[in-house]
């Protein structure tokens, strides 16, 4: 059932976001976790394209807030206003009140403006001017920094980090997806033809779906062990949190379920490990002058972790 709801979204999508099938299925775990996604590539890959593309499929509202240095908390939350004709305050939605927020540049603004997300990401509500507001479930932040040009930005502290439930790059395309972009962009806009391809209620159904997966005592051992070797690496000042573990065991279920299976199996945890764990992970300033990084380093501990078998 979670392959089939899987297939349509991805052949959906495709037909605006050309390629890249690994990026579009890490989406898709993320939806059926309902967890949050940080994009990182350089400008012109297609992450708004993407963002834009899959809001669409899915039947969910869209709204994309560009984070800049002088933007305001209020300007991400809403404010309430003085209405003279009733002469009461009324509240304003900002533009988090929506399904699927892209935010875009989300490190050029300040770390003030940057927490406005906090609160949305983790208890998915709002708070303004006291008043606390339920969001409306499915709740994902797509999230998009530039790695290269660092002037003009803040980096993401920690906390916030670690609520990206996954972390997807996309690359350039190669040449003949290059090639297929040029044909379908060049004389029109496709997003007109883009037909949502599912509904909230069927994503709810496929979230529920996911949640029977079933994940046997000694693969739940297995993440744990992964996770706790992340903490006790000497390469590695902050290791994998908890909530990182727990992201962990819910991804590999919507992974399994996307391949079309009610289990979960090893390969489903090595496949997902890397973009749950790698952007979670502060490397050591001695382990970055030998040119290591987060991925190589879980790599390593993957390889030397044993991985369970059947008895």
């Amino acid at each position: 059932m979670i392959a089939n709801f899987a297939q349509r979204i991805l052949d959906n999508v495709q037909k605006i976001f050309v390629g890249k099938e690994e990026a579009i299925r890490l989406l898709l775990v993320a939806v059926l976790c309902e967890g949050h996604v940080l994009i990182e590539d350089v400008p012109g890959t297609g992450k708004t394209t993407l963002a834009r593309a899959l809001a669409t499929t899915l039947g969910c509202t869209f709204r994309r807030i560009q984070f800049t240095p002088d933007l305001l908390p209020s300007d991400i939350t809403g404010i309430s206003w003085f209405n003279q004709k009733t002469q009461e305050f009324e509240y304003r939605p900002g533009p988090i009140m929506t399904q699927i927020l892209l935010a875009d540049e989300i490190n050029r603004a300040t770390p003030r403006t940057q927490s406005a997300l906090l609160e949305a990401m983790q208890e998915r509500q709002v708070t303004a001017d006291g008043v606390t507001r339920p969001l409306e479930r499915p709740f994902l932040v797509l999230a998009t920094q530039n790695p290269v040009e660092l002037e003009g930005t803040f980096p993401l502290p920690e906390a916030q980090v670690d609520r990206f439930f996954l972390r997807v790059t996309l690359g350039y395309p190669n040449s003949s997806e290059e090639n297929a972009i040029l044909e379908r962009f060049g004389a029109h806009d496709p997003f007109k033809d883009l037909p949502p391809v599912t509904h909230p209620q069927e994503i709810f159904e496929m979230i529920e779906a996911r949640q029977r997966i079933h994940v046997e005592s000694s693969i739940r051992d297995y993440m744990v062990k992964i996770a706790r070797a992340t903490r006790e690496d000497a390469d590695i000042l902050l290791g994998a949190s908890p909530r990182a573990t727990l992201a962990l065991y819910q991804a590999s279920q919507a992974l399994a379920g996307i391949r079309g299976r009610n289990y979960v199996i090893p390969d489903d945890v090595k496949s997902i490990i890397a973009p749950v764990l790698a952007h979670r992970l502060v490397i050591s300033p001695q382990a970055q002058l030998r040119g290591r990084n987060a991925q190589d380093l879980i790599h390593e501990i993957v390889a030397r972790i044993p991985v369970p078998v059947e008895s």
